[in-house]
């Protein structure tokens, strides 16, 4: 295969810093969680009970601080960031200042928005750019100018529809980290080490924090967390899979990430039918509609990372198949998508959302 063809000419130091970027980012990520959790304690940074989180008690909520520290140890102890790192640095740091206020504060969505936006901007202009789209008829399309707002479009959607599904213990880590696998797949089919190297040390963060984050948790991410997750998966994102001419690019990450895509398009659906702003926070996400139907919060998360894992492995599968197997697949997904979105309250028309039952049967 292409991919072991293009590994095997790798050299062992290769192998040595993106073991040791991953290794880095989760003992740091093991290490500063607790520390991170006591400091929160004392300062107040906690969350209470609320609908949305199922919270049983106060818990603290600036886990994401401990996420970004341990991404950016590992990731530079890779040694192998290219020149878009300062970019990203600088975009993580509005990101973090952001989610940070987020927690203590709560900004309004335009204010959240404006930060995400300014981040998205500064890593586009800073090289990280979609440059291509695949023309379903055949060959690519040249973005030229518009690269930079297709970027920045594609950054903030991501970052928000993780931030979405960040609404119960161990969630949003745990998707974040199954989907680094094919985009880390991927970036090293491509030779893109960079984005490889912060794809893993990502990976790294978000599963040495889950060993906190999971039900019951410790501590939970909060904006802080769930925005950076976001943010950083989409960056790499574009490094590794769509910063090029492949002929799939743009289907890969979308399988990667194909779980928070779904249930964000499900619910903006849902709530633009009820007459409400998309972007206010309700009980309408997929987690919320299997709670409903009588699992347990750990069933739910269990259920949702297979569902994360199937979707990663046909991007795994799609990146490596010919062009007529890989539109079958991606066929086959919005299919089956489609059909599991019919049955959910609110997204068809033949659904009833003040029913009482959502509608949901798996």
């Amino acid at each position: 295969m292409e991919f072991f063809a293009t590994i095997s000419q790798f050299e062992p130091s290769v192998w040595w810093s993106l073991a040791k970027g991953f290794f880095v980012a989760l003992l740091v990520a093991l290490g500063i969680t607790p520390v991170v959790r006591r400091l929160a304690l004392r300062t107040g940074t906690v969350e209470h009970p609320n609908e949305r989180r199922i919270k049983k008690g106060i818990i603290p909520t600036a886990g994401g601080v401990a996420i970004v520290l341990s991404f950016w140890a590992g990731a530079l102890a890779s040694g192998l960031l290219g020149q878009e790192t300062l970019a990203l640095l600088l975009g993580t740091i509005i990101i973090l200042i952001t989610g940070i206020i987020d927690d203590r504060r709560e900004l309004r969505p335009l204010s959240k928005l404006i930060g995400q936006v300014g981040a998205a901007v500064i890593v586009a202009l800073g090289g990280v750019r979609i440059e291509f789209v695949t023309n379903p008829f055949g060959g690519m399309w040249y973005l030229g100018w518009l690269s930079i707002p297709a970027t920045v479009l594609w950054i903030v959607a991501i970052t928000n529809m993780i931030n979405f599904i960040d609404g119960l213990d161990g969630l949003a880590a745990g998707v974040s980290a199954i989907a680094c696998a094919p985009l880390l797949l991927v970036a090293l089919q491509m030779g893109h080490l960079d984005a490889a190297a912060m794809t893993i040390a990502l990976a790294g963060a978000a599963l040495g924090f889950l060993r906190y984050n999971f039900n019951p948790a410790q501590i939970i991410m909060g904006d802080t967390g769930a925005l950076f997750l976001g943010f950083t998966l989409a960056v790499v994102s574009v490094l590794g899979a769509m910063k090029g001419a492949a002929t799939v690019a743009m289907a890969i990450p979308a399988l990667a990430l194909g779980l928070p895509i779904f249930d964000t398009t499900c619910v903006v659906i849902r709530r633009v039918r009820n007459g409400k702003p998309f972007y206010e926070a309700d009980s309408s996400h997929l987690h919320h509609c299997l709670l409903a139907e009588g699992f347990s919060q750990r069933q739910v998360v269990g259920v949702l990372y297979g569902v994360a894992c199937g979707l990663g492995a046909a991007a795994v599968v799609v990146a490596f198949s010919s062009k007529v197997m890989a539109l079958t697949i991606l066929l086959g997904v919005v299919f089956t998508a489609v059909s599991v979105a019919r049955r959910l309250p609110g997204v068809s028309s033949q659904s009833s959302p003040g029913s009482g039952h959502n509608g949901l049967s798996l």
